[in-house]
């Protein structure tokens, strides 16, 4: 299969769930990733003065963007499945860049699809969307501060995997927003409903199994994939990401969740440093 970046036309909306996780990944696999807005308009910018653009400038521009990052990492495992040469993995998006090339990259990256052209008919949805992003981004700012006071060599590819762990709720906000929204009603309805068995009820399958299936598909990088794996806890890097992960999620509204006390303990074991420093260290990363 060819990589495919650009659409003149979004894919219609999935209205009916697949029955198994094989039926998701073909859904996900054939639609655009689209980007956002601020994504498109910077690279428009940059591809004016192409020659002034190096890999750095680019990848810094599309940093908070979790799914314009899934699209270069894709795009490029994608072309390395199309080739006979062989690579090593572009784990992070600088790598990916540079492995591609600054002109092919604006070739094979023109104009793109907006997530908000894409939901503009859905405004619920896309605050959905956007929620989760924000999410994103906090659990990947925590994770890459937990990273380099570990001194983690690999802490770049640990700030990715946490802002990509949920890359399959965005999918599914963008592809198939009245089904991400029937699982929010039913977890507003009922806050002790888990959100896998939420998303079984409407999906048939919980999104995590989706995700795994993806990125093996797309062949990302086998350390991202590592990373995100939850079932992997007792990796210290995927307990990076996961412990990022919830304490971002725990303090969404506020640091009062009565969850934050056990995930610092966690943390400041994690960092070897005394409970104390670690609530101070969490308030500077998210000041």
């Amino acid at each position: 299969m060819q990589p495919s970046t650009t659409s003149a036309a979004a894919p219609p909306f999935l209205t009916r769930a697949p029955v198994d996780v094989a039926g998701w990944v073909r859904a996900f696999d054939s639609r655009e990733l689209p980007v956002l807005a601020d994504s498109a308009r910077l690279l428009d910018d940059l591809r004016s003065i192409e020659d002034d653009v190096d890999a750095h400038m680019i990848a810094e521009g599309i940093a908070e963007d979790p799914l314009m990052i899934l699209k270069l990492l894709r795009h490029v495992a994608l072309l390395r499945r199309t080739t006979t040469r062989e690579h090593t993995d572009a784990e992070t998006a600088t790598e990916a860049l540079v492995m591609l090339g600054i002109t092919p990259f604006f070739r094979d990256f023109g104009p793109q699809p907006t997530l908000e052209d894409g939901l503009a008919g859905h405004p619920l949805a896309m605050l959905g969307l956007r929620e989760v992003i924000r999410r994103a981004r906090r659990s990947a700012r925590f994770a890459l501060a937990f990273a380099v006071h570990r001194q983690d060599h690999d802490a770049a590819v640990i700030h990715e995997a946490a802002l990509l762990h949920d890359f399959a709720e965005m999918l599914l906000w963008v592809h198939a927003p009245a089904m991400a929204l029937d699982i929010a009603r039913y977890q507003h309805q009922d806050p002790n409903l888990r959100s896998v068995d939420a998303q079984r009820a409407v999906l048939n399958v919980p999104l995590s199994e989706v995700q795994q299936a993806l990125m093996k598909a797309w062949r990302l990088p086998e350390l991202l994939v590592r990373i995100s794996d939850d079932q992997a806890s007792d990796q210290t890097q995927v307990r990076n990401v996961q412990l990022a992960i919830r304490v971002a999620r725990h303090s969404a509204h506020g640091w009062a969740n009565p969850a934050l006390p056990d995930d610092v303990d966690e943390i400041a074991s994690l960092l070897t440093l005394g409970t104390t420093p670690t609530w101070t260290l969490l308030h500077e990363i998210d000041g």
